[in-house]
C-alpha cells in the first residue's frame, strides 16, 4: 500500500489515501517517485477543463527510481533513475511516421486503463498515463526514460513537462534566432522555463508579462530583460520595449483567450505567435479577416513543446550540466502530497512558479 492523491470525481477535492499497486506485468515498470511537479494541466484535469477518466491519480511531471520491471523491459533496470514521459509515442501512427511524435494518436490511451485500486477496492485510472501524485506508480515501459547523468532526480522531475515544453516552444515551435525579441505571456512554471530557453537561444530583448507584480524577480532571474504587469495596454507597452514594432516572437503560457489575444497583438508584423497554454472550449479567440492579411503573423499551437523527449532530454541535460539551464530555479515551493490543493489555489490566484511535491 502506498499513499496517493486521488481525484474521486471531476470538481471534487483530492483525497490523500492508500492505494494498492500490482507488480509490473510484461512491458511495465514500477517506480518510486522522488518528486512530482504540480502543473496547471493537473488543475485543468481536476476541474474538467481537460477530460480524464475518474477516479484517478493525477500528476504527470515526475522522476524517481525503478523498483522493478516486467518481462521484456530492457532499457531500464531496478535502481535506475528515470523521468516519467506522460505522452509516449507509438511509433506507427500517421503523426509518428511523419516524425511528429508529440502528436501521437495513441499517446494517451493508457490513461483509460485501470492501474491500481484504493483501500476499499475502488478501481483507479492513471491521470495522463503516469499517476505521479503518489509515492510509487506502475507505468508502461514507454513512459520512462533514463535520467541523464549529472541531473539530480528532483530537478529531473521538471524535465517531464515544464522544461521540455518551455524549451521546445522556443527551439522547436517558434525557432527563436539569436538577437530576436521575445515576449512570454504567463510566468508560471512553463513560462519561467520558456524565459530560460529564450535566454539560451540568445534572444535580445525578452519581455515577461504576468498579472502579478510579485513575479518580476522570478522572471528576471529566468532571463527576462523587461517586465510588464498585464493590463489593457500590454501590447502597446511591449511594442514600446521592442523598437515600436512588437516582438519577433510571442509565447503564450496562460491558456486564456485574453492572453492569447495579447500575445498576438504584441507580435510584430510578420512575427510568430506560439500558444503553449491549454484553455477551455469556452475560451473563444477572435480575429478579423483584414488583420490576418495585414499583419502577416503566424499563429501556431504547441503540444509538449513539439518535443521528442528521447532526443531532447540528453540535449537539456548537457545544458544543465553546463549551467545554462536551471530546472530548480522554477520551483518556488516544495510540498507534500497534502499541499497539492493549496498549490492549485496558488495557480488560480497567479502566485509563484512551480510547486514541487518531494517524497
Amino acid at each position: 500500500m502506498v499513499r496517493a492523491a486521488v481525484l474521486p470525481a471531476i470538481g471534487a477535492p483530492l483525497e490523500i489515501t492508500g492505494i494498492e499497486l500490482p507488480e509490473p506485468g510484461p512491458g511495465q515498470v514500477r517506480v518510486r517517485l522522488a518528486a512530482a511537479g504540480v502543473c496547471h494541466s493537473d488543475l485543468s484535469l481536476s476541474n474538467g477543463t481537460m477530460r480524464v477518466p475518474v477516479p484517478a491519480v493525477l500528476g504527470h511531471e515526475g522522476a524517481g527510481t525503478v523498483l522493478a520491471v516486467g518481462e521484456g523491459v530492457t532499457h531500464v533496470a531496478p535502481g535506475d533513475g528515470v523521468v516519467l514521459n506522460w505522452a509516449p509515442s507509438c511509433g506507427t501512427c500517421h503523426h509518428c511516421r511523419l516524425g511528429e511524435v508529440w502528436l501521437c494518436a495513441h499517446a494517451l490511451t493508457g490513461a483509460g486503463n485501470v492501474y491500481a485500486v484504493t483501500e476499499d477496492g475502488t478501481e483507479l485510472h492513471p491521470g495522463l498515463n503516469v499517476a505521479a501524485f503518489a509515492e510509487e506508480t506502475v507505468v508502461a515501459a514507454g513512459c520512462v526514460l533514463p535520467v541523464p547523468d549529472g541531473v539530480p532526480l528532483t530537478d529531473a522531475a521538471l524535465l517531464g513537462c515544464a522544461v521540455l515544453t518551455g524549451y521546445g516552444a522556443i527551439h522547436h515551435s517558434a525557432r527563436v534566432r539569436e538577437g530576436e525579441s521575445v515576449v512570454v505571456v504567463g510566468v508560471g512554471g512553463v513560462g519561467l522555463a520558456t524565459l530560460q530557453a529564450a535566454r539560451l537561444a540568445g534572444a535580445g530583448t525578452v519581455v515577461a508579462v504576468d498579472v502579478s507584480p510579485g513575479k518580476e524577480e522570478l522572471a528576471r532571474g529566468a532571463g527576462a530583460t523587461e517586465y510588464v504587469v498585464a493590463s489593457a495596454t500590454t501590447a502597446k507597452e511591449v511594442r514600446a520595449l521592442t523598437g515600436g514594432h512588437g516582438a519577433d516572437v510571442a509565447v503564450e503560457c496562460a491558456g486564456r483567450a485574453a492572453s492569447i489575444r495579447t500575445a498576438w497583438d504584441s507580435t510584430r508584423r510578420g512575427g510568430r505567435t506560439t500558444v503553449v497554454g491549454i484553455g477551455g472550449k469556452d475560451q473563444q479567440v477572435t480575429f478579423n479577416a483584414l488583420e490576418i492579411f495585414h499583419w502577416g503573423r503566424t499563429l501556431s499551437g504547441c503540444v509538449y513543446g513539439n518535443c521528442d523527449p528521447a532526443a531532447d532530454l540528453p540535449v537539456l541535460a548537457a545544458h544543465i550540466r553546463a549551467g545554462r539551464l536551471d530546472p530548480g530555479a522554477l520551483v518556488t515551493e516544495r510540498i507534500s502530497l497534502e499541499g497539492i490543493p493549496a498549490a492549485f489555489d496558488a495557480m488560480l490566484a497567479g502566485r509563484g512558479g512551480r510547486a514541487l511535491v518531494v517524497f
